[in-house]
């Protein structure tokens, strides 16, 4: 993991593979938790294509439904 002067890029532990024929596995710690066939895999790819580690972590995230957990913003109630 590339380190810029005083930014640390965050790992959410997700990691992606993709295979000979072109579909790509998602992974979280170490297991797989989302298959996508050739199609899809492409759309994938060029969307994480020339983007930080921390902005990939963030789309594998969203993708695998595993997206801000327990750390969203509470909507504000209306008074009065």
């Amino acid at each position: 993991m590339k380190e810029e002067k005083g930014t640390e890029e965050k790992d959410l532990g997700f990691r992606f593979v993709q295979h000979k024929n072109g579909e790509l596995d998602l992974s979280h710690q170490g297991r797989v938790v989302t298959h996508f066939n050739r199609s899809r895999s492409a759309s994938i790819m060029n969307k994480m294509l020339g983007r930080s580690f921390e902005e990939q972590q963030i789309i594998m995230a969203r993708l695998t439904g595993n997206y801000k957990r327990g750390n969203e913003r509470q909507s504000k109630t209306k008074e009065g």
